[in-house]
């Protein structure tokens, strides 16, 4: 059995609106992540996914709940524990673009991190980079160039080389591919599974592409309105999807061959995604569910496992209701 590398406990991220609103990005969400796998993380846009992520690495404060790291609680951590914490959780970001420094050389963005935690130094900080460059599939030549030169592929795998750059443990992906061409979306996703193979890393993987998130999870977790709907090992979430919203969102992934397309059944949704400032009582996903019952206006679903390491929060898998 792995070891629990990040537990999440009751977790909730509330921000100030203005008079006297809160918006509840993250509403109360519990999960694990275990040593040397990818947790996929989805949603549609606005559920919450990149701001648990950012909860999780601290660089948002927590309302309320618990992120434990090796079994220490991430908000209460300090002086040189902080440190090493920063330097075994690392992030990399959504858009290429705007998370490096353009008036950085390459060699200096991926050596910010070795730089601040002091692992390398002269000749070796160098040889380091020229080694991390070649790890995602870049040269030595481009240390010396700025990252307006570059690409938005090539601008990602250099923000992967900053990540991997103070050998961390945790890696938390924020959706590193939706920025980037279909055409290499697909290198980026295979060059992280290679090196988690040769690393043995951990990741985070935020995303919306379902189809991708399944190539590289190993258990995905399903979001909606800053809530958790579902949790289960890949494979047998997209096999046997419980939840009404899971459904629906696999529903939505074109197939490739046409005469199963045409023949199958579509889940599709009304209405809109509700404001996370007023979410609905009860289940938050009651108002577009197709299988909406009484109860879940009147209260919150539990969250349950309903089959061996698959979870859910669904009145209709609650005993009383079934």
């Amino acid at each position: 059995m792995a070891k629990k590398l990040v537990e999440v406990r009751n977790l909730k991220k509330h921000f100030e609106v203005g008079k006297g609103k809160i918006l509840k990005a993250v509403n109360d969400i519990s999960f694990d992540v275990y040593e040397g796998e990818t947790l996929g993380l989805v949603g549609e846009s606005g559920c919450g996914k990149s701001t648990t992520g950012k909860t999780i690495i601290r660089l948002y404060r927590a309302t309320s709940g618990e992120v434990r790291f090796h079994g220490d609680d991430v908000h209460q951590i300090s002086g040189k524990n902080m440190k090493d914490f920063n330097r075994k959780m690392q992030m990399i970001f959504q858009d290429p673009y705007a998370s490096l420094n353009p008036r950085m050389k390459v060699e200096d963005i991926i050596a910010e991190g070795m730089d601040i935690h002091g692992l390398f130094k002269g000749k070796e900080r160098q040889r380091r980079v020229f080694e991390l460059l070649e790890t995602v599939g870049l040269n030595k030549e481009h240390a010396s160039r700025f990252p307006h030169e570059f690409s938005g592929g090539q601008r990602q795998r250099i923000g992967i080389a900053r990540a991997l750059a103070v050998n961390p443990e945790f890696i938390i992906a924020d959706e590193p591919i939706s920025a980037l061409d279909v055409s290499i979306q697909a290198q980026v996703v295979n060059l992280l599974k290679d090196l988690q193979k040769k690393h043995g890393l951990t990741y985070l993987f935020i995303a919306h592409d379902l189809s991708m998130v399944k190539h590289i999870s190993d258990r995905i977790g399903v979001m909606y309105l800053g809530a958790m709907m579902e949790l289960a090992e890949s494979e047998d979430l997209y096999d046997e999807p419980l939840h009404p919203y899971t459904k629906a969102l696999l529903s939505s992934i074109p197939l490739p061959d046409p005469e199963v397309e045409e023949t199958r059944q579509r889940t599709i949704l009304t209405g809109d995604v509700p404001s996370p400032i007023d979410p609905p009582s009860g289940c938050p996903f009651r108002t577009r569910c197709p299988e909406a019952m009484d109860v879940c206006a009147e209260k919150k679903p539990q969250w349950l496992e309903v089959r061996p390491k698959h979870y859910v929060a669904c009145h209709l898998f609650e005993p009383e209701s079934q």
